[in-house]
Parts: structure tokens; C-alpha cells; sequence
């Protein structure tokens, strides 16, 4: 899994154009329109239309291979309102924090695993059993709360409002979430859902594989045991200022050659997979070649 997940880095730093830049602006608006329509759809056949269905599929209705991804997590507005602002804040940070390559390869890969694991389910349904089923149960809540234990992996300590007033840091919320997770699947397979039980597997799936490297990067410094190659910033940072006694700076970025003396408010980090001491500002510490 993590030879995948260095694989998938290795080709977004090769290919940093790639991807659709705010991606998941994009996805919040079709979504909104998609429960507009709903909303107003007195014969109420939008949704079928838009559903997966890989009979209809396979008879040239394609757009259903897409617009699943759009459809209604919820009948509440309010709820559905919160929820997607909830997506789009944490998907553009993401976004800003992986860039857009990363962030596309991320959310396209999940897309597909959705669609793979339908179409496997209607194949054992269907061509096993025998059973005539004509939608298979997919939907993007599991895929869009996938982004959110990226998002509490890159920023543990990052505090959110539950319930509009209570202050939670999204370490506990994704504990939180993973256990409602864990609550789902064995509560599907014991009542026998077992196509819902799953789907969770496939968000966690999509979160191990893309971001297996990356969020391990981001935990080393919380592990328990520090290994001999992890970079202690302020040791790092004390041989960086010793080293460059005769400059107006402390930390410059080996990439783009900014300096904490031009850029005050930028962020510095020092990467620990590079051979010494390379400094690298925040949006280069995850986009760069590492010196061997």
C-alpha cells in the first residue's frame, strides 16, 4: 500500500499540472443543484435517472457513471447545506495542503473504487444469485467523510465548532467517526446489508492507499518512538542559523529560495527523507525532489 501511495506522489511531482484546480468548488455546486432539482421534482424520477445502475450502464447510459457521485446525502436542506460547506472546506484545504494533483488523484481514485465495487456486487448478485437488481447502493458520503480523516491526520489539533459552540479538535472527531464506521459495517453484515456494510471499507481504502505515505510523513512526529532519520525542527533550524551566522535570515527554501527574512508569515518545515538539513517552505515541503 505504501509503495502505491509513493508511487501516486512520485507522479503528482512529475505532473503538477495535472487535476482540476478547485475540484471540490466544483462538486459542492453540481451537488447543490442536483438537491435543487430534487427538491422540485414532482414526478420524483430525477433521482433515478442519476443513480448507478450497471445494467443501464452497460445499455450506454455512461453519465450514471458520474452522476452518482452528485446525488442527495440527505432530505434535510439544512443538514445537506452544512454538510456540503463541511466537504468544500475541508476538500479545498486538502487542495492547498497536497496540491491540486494530489488532491485530484485522490478523489478520482475514489470515484473509481465506488464504481468497481458496484459493479462487483451487481456481478455476485446478479450473474451468481440470480437476484434482478436494478441500482446498487452507492453514495459520496463515505467518499467525501474519507477526506476527513486526511484532514484530521494533517491537522490533529485543528479545533471545529460541534454543534455551532462546542469546540472539538478533529483528532476526536475522527475517532469519533472511525468508530461510527466500524459501527455501521458490523451492524450491516449482523442485519445482513451487507452492500451498505461495505462501502465504508472502500472510503478507508481510498485513505490508506493515496495517502498512506503522506499522512505517515505527517505522523512521524507524533510516534512514540522516533526513528534515526526523523529531523527534530529545532535542531535543524539552531545547524541552519549556525551555518548562515553571515545572512539576514534563518530559513530559506531550498526550492524557490524564499526567506523568513522577505516572508515573515511563511511557514518553514525541514523534510526527513532528505540527506541533512534542507529547509523547504510549506508549499514546497511536500513537492520536491529529495537530496540523496
Amino acid at each position: 500500500m505504501r509503495a502505491f501511495s509513493r508511487a501516486i506522489d512520485r507522479f503528482c511531482e512529475k505532473h503538477r499540472r495535472f487535476g482540476i484546480p478547485r475540484l471540490m468548488l466544483y462538486i459542492v455546486i453540481v451537488s447543490a443543484a442536483v438537491v435543487l432539482i430534487d427538491q422540485m421534482d414532482t414526478t420524483y424520477t430525477f433521482l433515478d435517472f442519476v443513480a448507478f445502475s450497471p445494467s443501464r450502464i452497460l445499455r450506454g447510459e455512461i453519465w450514471r457513471l458520474v452522476t452518482w457521485a452528485f446525488t442527495p446525502i440527505n432530505n434535510n436542506l439544512l443538514f445537506t447545506a452544512i454538510m456540503l460547506y463541511f466537504y468544500y472546506f475541508i476538500g479545498s484545504t486538502l487542495e492547498r495542503e497536497w496540491g491540486t494533483a494530489k488532491f485530484t488523484v485522490y478523489y478520482i481514485f475514489g470515484v473509481v473504487l465506488n464504481i468497481i465495487y458496484g459493479f462487483i456486487i451487481w456481478i455476485i448478485l446478479e450473474r451468481t444469485f440470480g437476484i434482478n437488481v436494478e441500482y446498487v447502493h452507492i453514495a459520496p458520503n463515505y467518499l467525501n467523510l474519507s477526506m476527513f480523516f486526511a484532514f484530521a491526520a494533517i491537522f490533529p489539533d485543528y479545533r471545529i465548532l460541534l454543534f455551532f459552540f462546542i469546540p472539538v479538535k478533529m483528532k476526536w472527531m475522527a475517532m469519533i467517526s472511525a468508530a461510527l464506521f466500524v459501527y455501521n459495517i458490523i451492524s450491516g453484515l449482523l442485519s445482513g446489508a451487507y452492500i451498505v456494510a461495505l462501502l465504508p471499507i472502500v472510503a478507508i481504502l481510498n485513505f490508506i492507499v493515496v495517502c498512506g505515505n503522506d499522512v505517515m510523513e505527517y505522523l512521524r512526529p507524533y510516534r512514540s518512538r522516533a526513528s534515526k532519520d526523523t529531523i527534530n525542527f529545532r535542531k535543524a533550524a539552531k545547524k541552519a542559523r549556525s551555518d548562515l551566522s553571515d545572512k539576514d535570515y534563518r530559513h530559506k527554501c531550498s526550492v524557490c529560495g524564499r526567506t523568513d527574512a522577505d516572508y515573515p508569515a511563511l511557514e518553514f518545515r525541514y523534510c526527513s527523507r532528505c540527506n541533512g538539513f534542507h529547509c523547504f517552505c510549506i508549499e514546497h515541503i511536500n513537492n520536491h525532489k529529495h537530496f540523496q
